[in-house]
Formats: C-alpha cells, structure tokens, sequence
C-alpha cells in the first residue's frame, strides 16, 4: 500500500490503519490485537469498563500482539478520568477520545508520552486540539455509527482540516473498502479509521445476532437517533429504535447507574448498547456506519486487510 508517511508521535505502524473504537465492548482485546497484529492500529473501547476490566483487557491484548494498542474512550463517560489514568498506567500507546471534548486529557498524556488524538468534526477545534498537544486528529463526518458531531461529509471536512493543521489528519466515517481509503488519501488524509467493517469481523467482541443485522441491513436500515448524551447517534431500525421514535415512556430507565456525566434519561444507552453486543438486537441500540449495507460477509481481520489491500491496489491501477 503506498500511502502517506504517517506517524503518530513515536508511533509507526506499518498501514494507515486505526480500527475503531467501538462500545460498549465491541472493539475489545481480540480485535484490537488482531488488526494490531496485521500492522494497524487496534483499539480497545474502554467506554463501559470498570477499571479492572480494563487492566484486563489490555494485559489480553499484550498477551496476543507486540503491534500498537490503544483505546478508545468517551468524553461523556462519568469515568473517563479514572479509566484514562488507568490505560496511562498500564502503559498503553495512545489514547483516541470523543463524543465530547477535554482539555485535562492533553497534560495527562504529555507529562506520561502518551499520545493524545481527539475526534473532531470541525477545522475550528482540529485546531485547537492542536494548539494543546494533540498528536494527531480523527476527522469524523456525518457517515460514521455511533454517536456523531457534525452533519457534514468527511470529504467535505477532511480538506479543511488538512489546511488547518500541520498534525497527521485522520479520515473516518464511511470507510469501509479500499477504494475509500484511496479515496481519503486524495483527500488529503494520512491514515484512515475504520469501524463499521471490523464490527463485522470474526475477532469482533459484538453477538453473532449482532453481526447477522449487518450482513441483512440495507440503505433504509440506516437511521439517526437522539442519544442520551446530548449528540446524533446513527444506527440500525429496530424495534427497540422504533419505540423511540414514538416517543415510548416504557423505554425508560427505573434508575439511573450515573453512567454519563450529562444524560437526557430518556433511554439507558450503556444498556441498550450492552443488550445488542449480547445478541438482544431487537431490544439493544445497534450503532453503525452509512455504508454498513454494503458488508456482505464476516471474515477474519487477516482477510479483511488483505482485501482492503488489494482493493486500495485495484483502485490505485485503475482496473
């Protein structure tokens, strides 16, 4: 893969690839490892996790690759503090972070050399996240799953930020073949973060009922929702979303874990997103990309990258 030189700090993987941070335990120690393994970049959701849970699932992922790991955590979690310290701690080798935004996070990882790389939807706070330390930025559009801070394409944003900034620029939402991570490159784009496709891997932490509702999806599927936590989340239509659109009180909470510093308490959204990874995906959130439809097979990440390889070789030849 010819790509952009691309490095974040002292790390330098072997492809422009980072794998998505996916909560709640999605992206765990078995894909991050995997598709660290393969030369990316692996990411271990710690949105959800206790602290211990954490520790362990690092430890895991040591265990399985000498490839780089990091995680994945929400500004919006009550326990981001204590699980970013946590992950410092145990001597992990970057942090990503959104769904919010923290200016402590950035001394934290300077003072332990870490690197610190925000999402960001907006040139305005790529480089702000620039200004305080940030090693790299994960540029985000309207396509990505999950929860979403910008109605606006990543192609549209990706340029924009590449001006504004002299970090690395990472290009994410929608990604999920060759061709478009070819196609972020034109953008400007030094790497590329993926989710959607490695949700649907073998080494994917989400229920098998999960994966089945991303083979069977089509466009239509593809729905936005009011999450808890004050942004856009895009998912899958299920019947557990489409109480929600109705506005059903039955959805929610009896009591509330505290789980997120703001929330709206309309619906638990650790709890629904922890029924869907166990496989009640009718009653669970079932967040994913715009192109989630597109995904035909679950296939391990070895055959994953091997196909984004030969998809970007295709694109790049023209045939």
């Amino acid at each position: 893969m010819k790509n952009p030189e691309f490095s974040i700090g002292n790390l330098i993987p072997e492809l422009p690839i980072i794998q998505g941070g996916m909560a709640i335990r999605i992206s765990t120690a078995s894909l991050a490892a995997a598709v660290a393994e393969e030369g990316g970049i692996g990411l271990i959701a710690a949105t959800g996790m206790a602290v211990d849970e954490l520790k362990q699932e690092i430890a895991k992922a040591r265990d399985l690759t000498k490839g780089i790991i990091g995680i994945n955590i929400m500004y919006a979690a009550s326990q981001f503090a204590n699980l970013v310290k946590t992950a410092i701690d145990e001597g992990i080798d970057l942090i990503v972070t959104g769904a919010g935004f923290s200016r402590d996070i950035f001394s934290w990882g300077r003072v332990a050399g870490v690197p610190i790389v925000p999402i960001v939807s907006t040139p305005k706070l790529a480089m702000l996240s620039q200004k305080l330390g940030a090693a790299a930025v994960v540029v985000e559009g309207k396509e990505a799953g999950g929860h979403l801070g910008t109605t606006v394409s990543m192609k549209e944003i990706v340029p924009m930020v590449k001006q504004a900034v002299s970090i690395p620029v990472i290009a994410a939402g929608g990604i999920i073949d060759g061709k478009a991570i070819k196609d972020a490159f034109k953008l400007g784009a030094d790497a590329v973060q993926m989710g959607t496709r490695f949700a649907a891997s073998n080494e994917s932490n989400a229920s098998e009922e999960f994966k089945r509702m991303y083979l069977a999806a089509k466009a239509e599927d593809v729905v936005l929702i009011n999450s808890p936590v004050g942004l856009p989340g895009r998912g899958l239509l299920n019947s557990f979303v489409q109480r929600l659109f109705r506005d059903d009180d039955g959805i929610r909470p009896e009591k509330c874990d505290n789980c997120l510093k703001k929330c709206s308490r309309r619906f638990c959204i650790f709890k629904a997103l922890i029924m869907s990874q166990q496989g009640d995906v009718e009653n669970g959130l079932v967040f994913s990309g715009e192109r989630v439809g597109e995904i035909k097979d679950i296939l391990s990440v070895k055959d994953i990258i091997k196909n984004l390889l030969f998809e970007f070789e295709t694109a790049e030849s023209g045939v």
